[in-house]
């Protein structure tokens, strides 16, 4: 694991979630029956989708957000990442092509329910990234090596705060995947992706 430059890759994660925000607004523009309808029998719809990703934004943002201004020390040139960290992100993050090589059974207090309003959930989403883009900015004055955060599975574990932002949007990346092939199948676009080029 080489280290790399901790302003360098909190431009990169800012751009990733700036796309990830245009897509949003994307979905905002779809027909709400289109967002809360399942591929398939068992299949999550685009609202689920979001609303599992909002059940990680109201875990893992508060305590990062709580992390960060509680900081005093000097930021950090350079984040090295840390093994558990890396192994998270990489097994999240989807491969260059858009395919999602491993799969994962979400935990049972992050699965969404089914009755659920898109727009309220699209919203919250939003909300959430808009919440990140600020952290991320408050980031580069801070150490991303020194402070820890712990994980939603085991809350004594804790990563590094920059293997958290890359973990977080990493996961978020992998879904957008998971959206894209849903709003295929139940608009019956084969091959189609939205403008921002997220959802490849």
């Amino acid at each position: 694991m080489k280290k790399m430059s901790s302003n360098q890759l909190l431009e990169q994660l800012t751009a990733d979630t700036k796309r990830i925000v245009l897509t949003i607004h994307y979905l905002l523009q779809e027909d709400p029956a289109v967002l809360v309808a399942q591929p398939a029998a068992g299949k999550w719809s685009v609202a689920q989708v979001i609303e599992h990703l909002n059940s990680y934004g109201r875990y893992y943002l508060p305590l990062m957000e709580q992390a960060l201004k509680a900081y005093r020390g000097p930021a950090s040139k350079d984040f090295k990442p840390g093994w558990l960290g890396d192994y998270f992100t990489s097994s999240m993050a989807p491969k260059e092509d858009g395919r999602i090589t491993h799969k994962m059974q979400a935990p049972k207090d992050h699965r969404p329910s089914r009755d659920i309003d898109s727009y309220t959930v699209l919203q919250e989403f939003l909300a959430q990234e808009k919440l990140l883009l600020e952290l991320l900015q408050l980031a580069g004055k801070a150490d991303l090596n020194q402070i820890r955060i712990p994980i939603s599975i085991a809350k004594f574990i804790k990563i590094k705060l920059g293997d958290t932002f890359r973990f977080l949007i990493a996961h978020h990346q992998r879904h957008f995947v998971q959206i894209n092939n849903t709003l295929n199948a139940v608009k019956g676009n084969h091959g189609y992706t939205y403008p921002s080029g997220v959802v490849a």
